[in-house]
């Protein structure tokens, strides 16, 4: 007989939170999350969970706090004699620093996958990696879901004929042509660009024909939003007629909202609410990933497979 299950959740995004655990036809446990006066977090359960199999929801979005949180939700749970403790990260931070890719810099993917595990976690679940090989980085098991079972029947009700998918990146390739094989065998088109620093893109090529169709572009992330930007103009310049943009994580820093309202370019974006919206705007449609997330938490909670989940019927 399994034990009874709790669903948690961090301050980072308690919108999808509570979506998740409605969709689970269940209510959040009580957990009291404070700052003291100098900024140091405290936290406790206001219930027990003892022998409990427990999920606690919280993003590593910026600021770096809610990752904290997370460690200390962990920490609590596991002094608490909660029986397994899964971490629920709808957006994994720090993804992106996954390698050392100039001297002297911090691996801080794998280093948060460390601090997860140190802290107590026995299982991750999490949705659109920066780059799937990541899942190696842990020493826990770690279901990975994706997005694209949410945006393709979406991105079908538009209606799209002669369509090709575009991936910003060479990295977001094998993303891209998986939704092109599930838009119907839709053309691959990539964009290949260079980074002179952080946060700045140059686009240098278009790798494949895009004139006169309509161009779905998919990435697992918006940051500052002039890389995705620059693609899609790019893209327009080449004849595209429609460009859509489809991404997982809307991170939104800076003036990343702005520059999306203004492009000519970018006719409607979707986004998931992994991380919650600071900013929003009519081109930006949000489509909720919580159902996703709350069938994994049962079938995990049941030991069950989640990999049908994967399955586009739409």
């Amino acid at each position: 007989m399994n034990a009874e299950i709790k669903i948690v959740t961090g301050r980072s995004n308690p919108e999808i939170a509570d979506r998740i655990a409605r969709s689970a036809h269940r209510t959040l446990a009580n957990v009291a999350i404070r700052n003291f006066s100098d900024g140091e977090i405290w936290v406790k359960f206001e219930e027990n969970v003892r022998g409990v199999d427990l999920y606690i929801i919280q993003s590593s979005t910026a600021p770096s706090e809610n990752l904290m949180e997370l460690l200390m939700l962990i920490d609590a749970a596991k002094r608490a004699s909660a029986r397994r403790i899964t971490a629920v990260m709808p957006y994994f931070g720090y993804a992106r620093q996954d390698r050392k890719d100039q001297p002297r810099v911090a691996i801080t993917a794998k280093l948060v996958a460390n601090l997860l595990t140190v802290a107590g976690a026995n299982r991750v679940i999490t949705m659109d990696l920066h780059t799937p090989q990541l899942q190696g980085f842990f020493d826990i098991p770690v279901d990975h879901l994706y997005a694209s079972s949410v945006f393709i029947p979406e991105l079908k009700r538009l209606g799209l004929d002669n369509i090709a998918v575009a991936s910003p990146d060479v990295g977001g390739v094998k993303t891209a042509r998986a939704y092109a094989k599930l838009l119907g065998d839709a053309d691959l088109v990539v964009v290949d660009k260079r980074r002179p620093k952080h946060n700045v893109a140059e686009v240098m090529n278009i790798i494949g024909d895009v004139e006169g169709k309509n161009v779905v572009m998919v990435d697992d992330l918006i940051d500052t939003g002039s890389t995705f930007v620059q693609c899609a103009e790019a893209l327009q310049s080449k004849g595209a007629a429609q460009i859509v943009g489809v991404i997982t994580h809307p991170v939104f820093s800076g003036a990343a909202v702005e520059k999306i309202a203004a492009s000519g370019a970018l006719t409607k974006l979707f986004v998931a609410d992994t991380i919650p919206l600071r900013q929003t705007h009519p081109k930006i449609e949000v489509i909720s990933v919580a159902d996703l997330f709350a069938e994994a938490i049962l079938r995990n909670h049941e030991n069950e497979s989640i990999s049908s989940l994967f399955d586009i019927t739409a």
